[in-house]
């Protein structure tokens, strides 16, 4: 817990709490890591939040939220985490946003993000506080300091994929690489998850402050810009990863048309194959049935019994006429169907 006054940031006990909320002079910061039993009973009874909110600090929320109560907001945003297999892991973070307070609760964590993560935007406002970079005055000041810090990070994060896209497109127009075709299909499939993911939680947070903008009156009027200035950050975060992902869809259509076309190709060119296959193989068939009919008569003659003309010249000449007669009228009949 911290109390951000004109001076310095001091970090105070957690038993101080009632006393320090009862000052007016100071913004008084609660960070929680995760919210434990103990920490929901602060949250309902010291500071008088709705249980339904404080329900949604302790589990775990899936898309964004915002409830405007008499003297404070609660919203709920999520921060992309990239995990394996093109997994994007919602990073949760609540806040209470009130007169003289703001409560950031780090929701609850799928074990195998590293915890770090979760703090990093809040540690990095806090660290530029300490060292005198910025200071917020009001809890929304703060709570703008916050939100933007996650917001760079997706927007870094969309610049990361965007350079992973342009080396995938790379290897799709490179030919020579020889890449498995499957293996970079799942590739380009996994960074278009990663953007979909970014693109959605954008457009969440994007509502939700487009909705606190319109709504929000516990907001002085001077402050309310803010709200406006984070809508149109996470605005532009889900125009560019939407831009990405078009740029990485357009890119899998062109390697899945070219790799029909080449499939069709070579489909076109093995039936050209099997056709002239066909008509050698015609040609074999007819040739053979031809040279087997003077096998199958001198065969017949060549018999060690006796038949008209045998041992004769006639009957030498009659098997010649038989076998030329027979092999000319299978010509004519193979040029007549072609297969000669």
């Amino acid at each position: 817990m911290f109390l951000i006054g004109d001076a310095a940031v001091e970090r105070h006990a957690p038993d101080e709490l009632k006393r320090l909320l009862e000052r007016s002079d100071a913004l008084v910061w609660v960070d929680l890591p995760i919210c434990l039993a103990q920490d929901a009973d602060v949250l309902l009874d010291v500071f008088g939040f709705h249980e339904l909110a404080v329900r949604d600090c302790v589990q775990r929320n899936h898309i964004a939220k915002i409830h405007f109560y008499d003297d404070h907001v609660f919203t709920v945003l999520h921060a992309p985490e990239l995990g394996t297999g093109g997994h994007v892991h919602y990073v949760e973070l609540d806040q209470f946003v009130g007169p003289n307070y703001l409560v950031t609760v780090h929701g609850p964590l799928n074990p195998v993000v590293n915890p770090e993560v979760a703090f990093a935007d809040t540690r990095l406002v806090r660290s530029r506080i300490e060292s005198g970079e910025i200071h917020p005055g009001t809890p929304m000041e703060l709570s703008y300091s916050i939100v933007s810090a996650l917001v760079r990070r997706e927007i870094d994060l969309v610049a990361a994929l965007a350079k992973e896209s342009g080396q995938l497109e790379q290897r799709v127009t490179d030919e020579d690489r020889g890449d498995d075709p499957e293996l970079l299909l799942e590739e380009l499939f996994e960074v278009g998850h990663e953007l979909l993911a970014i693109y959605t939680m954008a457009t969440h947070s994007a509502a939700t402050y487009r909705g606190m903008a319109r709504r929000i009156r516990s907001v002085p009027e001077p402050e309310r810009p803010l709200v406006a200035d984070l809508a149109d950050r996470f605005e532009m975060v889900r125009s560019m990863a939407d831009g990405q992902r078009e740029f990485l869809h357009g890119v899998i259509e062109f390697y899945q048309t070219r790799t029909s076309t080449h499939l069709t190709v070579a489909a076109e060119k093995l039936a050209s194959t099997s056709v002239r296959q066909n008509d050698d193989m015609r040609r074999i068939t007819a040739w053979v049935a031809i040279i087997a009919v003077p096998t199958a008569v001198t065969g017949f003659f060549g018999q060690n019994v006796r038949y008209p003309g045998f041992g004769e010249t006639a009957g030498f000449v009659t098997s010649t006429v038989i076998i030329v007669a027979i092999a000319i009228a299978l010509y004519v009949v193979f040029r007549i169907k072609n297969w000669l």
